[in-house]
C-alpha cells in the first residue's frame, strides 16, 4: 500500500516558515534519512523484553529495520507554513511522523532561543525545571498512581525530555520498584536509561483500513478488521482499543464481542469523563468487570486533570495515563510574547493507494478529511452531534 503523510498544523497562528529556516530544515531532514539503526540500537531490540515478552520482533522484521533508510520528503512554503509530506510504501513513510514532528518542534525552540541571552538562558530553564518539579511534586501525593511519557512527538528538544525523563524516574521512582512512572515512548530514552519502552496503537491503522474500502459495508467494518489483525500480532498490554477515530460511541455499540475481551481502552479526544463512563458502562454490558480492564487516559493531560481523573475512577477501573506535550514542552508564558508556547502540530495519513484518509474524533475540531469525505464517515458510522473541544496541544 501506498500511503501519503502530512503535516497539519492546527495552530494556524504559529507561522513555522517565518520562524525556521528552510536549510536549517532540509539539513535536518537529510540526517534523518541517513540514519540506521546502530548496533547497539538493534541488539537491545532483539534481546529486550517488552510487555513481558522476549523477543517481541521476529528476525525478518529485525533484518528489514536494520536496513531501513526512510524514503524522500517533499517541502515547500505556503502562506507562512511549511507543507511537508512523505509518500512511499506504508511500513516505509509511516516512521517519518515521529521524527519529523521533533525536528520542527525543536527548530521552533532553536529560533526562539537563538534571541535570548546567557543569564536569560539559564533563567528560563531554571524556571521551567522547577515548574515540571512541582507537577511531579504534586503527583508523588497520588496513590496508586500509574504514568508514562508519552511526549515526543511535541517535545521542547530531545534533551528536554530526557531531563524530563530522568525527573520522573527519581521523583516517582519506576514501577519495577513500586514507583509510579511506568516507561517512555521514547526508545532511545528507554534504552539509554534502563526503563520500560511503551506506548499503544495509533489512529493512522483504522484510518488507511478505512481509506482502502470498497464499499460503505467494508468501510464500517475497517476498524474492526484492522484490530483483527492487530490481534493476531499481539496480545496483553498491546492489545489495547483506540475507539475515537470515527466515534467511539458507534464504536463500541457494533463492536464484536471478542474486542470486550481485550486488556483496556485509551481515551484520547472528547470530554474523558464521558469517554471513561462509556468505556465502563460498555465492558459491563459485554459482561466484563471494569475493575480488571485498563483505561489510559492521553488527551492534552496536566497534572490537575490527572489528579482529577484519577479520583473519580480509581477503583472502578485500572488507570494509567499517557502524558505527553505538557509533560515535555510546558514553557508557556516563560518568554515575552509566549514564543515558546507548545501548539497543536500533527502529521498523519493524508491518502493511501490515491484515497483520501478521513479521521472524525470523538472532538470535532480534531476532525481531518475532504468535506463530502467526512459526511460520508459520519453518516456510515452513525456519529450524532459531538461537543467541540479546543485543541490546544
Amino acid at each position: 500500500t501506498q500511503v501519503t503523510f502530512s503535516l497539519i498544523n492546527r495552530s494556524t497562528k504559529i507561522r513555522l516558515a517565518d520562524l525556521i529556516d528552510e536549510g536549517e530544515l532540509r539539513e535536518q531532514l537529510d540526517h534523518v534519512r541517513s540514519l540506521s539503526l546502530r548496533r547497539g540500537e538493534s541488539t537491545w531490540l532483539r534481546g529486550n523484553t517488552f510487555y513481558g515478552k522476549r523477543q517481541m520482533f521476529s528476525p525478518d522484521f529485525m533484518e528489514w529495520f536494520e536496513n531501513l533508510r526512510l524514503p524522500p520528503y517533499h517541502l515547500e512554503k505556503r502562506d507562512g507554513q511549511y507543507e511537508l509530506t512523505f509518500e512511499g510504501k506504508w511500513p516505509e513513510v509511516m516512521l517519518w511522523e515521529i521524527p519529523a514532528l521533533a525536528v520542527l518542534m525543536e527548530l521552533r525552540s532553536r529560533a526562539v532561543l537563538a534571541t535570548m541571552g546567557k543569564f536569560e538562558l539559564q533563567v528560563l530553564y531554571a524556571r521551567a525545571m522547577a515548574r515540571l518539579w512541582e507537577k511531579i511534586e504534586r503527583l508523588r501525593a497520588v496513590p496508586g498512581l500509574r504514568i508514562a511519557d508519552f511526549g515526543t512527538r511535541r517535545r521542547h528538544s530531545f534533551l528536554w525530555q530526557d531531563w524530563c525523563v530522568q525527573a520522573m524516574i527519581e521523583g516517582l521512582g519506576t514501577s519495577d520498584r513500586g514507583g509510579a512512572f511506568i516507561g517512555t515512548s521514547n526508545c532511545r530514552i528507554a534504552m539509554s536509561r534502563d526503563i520500560e519502552a511503551i506506548g499503544t496503537n495509533a489512529h493512522e491503522l483504522p484510518m488507511v483500513y478505512a481509506a482502502l474500502a470498497d464499499s460503505d459495508e467494508a468501510l464500517r467494518q475497517a476498524p474492526y478488521r484492522v484490530l483483527a489483525d492487530w490481534h493476531e500480532e499481539h496480545d496483553g498490554n498491546l492489545r489495547i482499543i483506540l475507539p475515537d477515530t470515527y466515534g467511539s460511541a458507534g464504536f463500541l455499540k457494533h463492536a464484536p464481542d471478542w474486542l470486550a475481551k481485550w486488556t483496556g481502552m485509551r481515551i484520547d479526544s472528547g470530554d474523558p469523563v464521558k469517554g471513561a463512563e462509556t468505556a465502563i458502562n460498555w465492558w459491563r454490558e459485554r459482561g466484563e468487570d471494569p475493575r480488571e480492564k485498563l483505561l489510559i487516559f492521553s488527551d492534552g493531560l496536566d497534572v490537575d486533570t490527572i489528579i482529577d481523573l484519577h479520583a473519580r475512577f480509581q477503583g472502578r477501573v485500572k488507570v494509567s495515563f499517557g502524558w505527553g506535550t505538557l509533560l515535555t514542552n510546558d514553557f508557556r508564558g516563560l518568554v515575552p510574547g509566549d514564543g515558546l508556547a507548545p501548539f497543536s502540530l500533527v502529521c498523519k495519513a493524508v491518502r493511501a493507494d490515491g484515497r483520501p484518509t478521513v479521521k472524525l474524533s470523538d472532538n470535532p475540531n480534531k476532525a481531518m478529511g475532504p468535506a463530502d469525505q467526512v459526511a460520508r464517515y459520519r453518516r456510515v458510522f452513525e456519529v450524532g452531534d459531538q461537543r467541540a473541544l479546543a485543541v490546544e496541544v
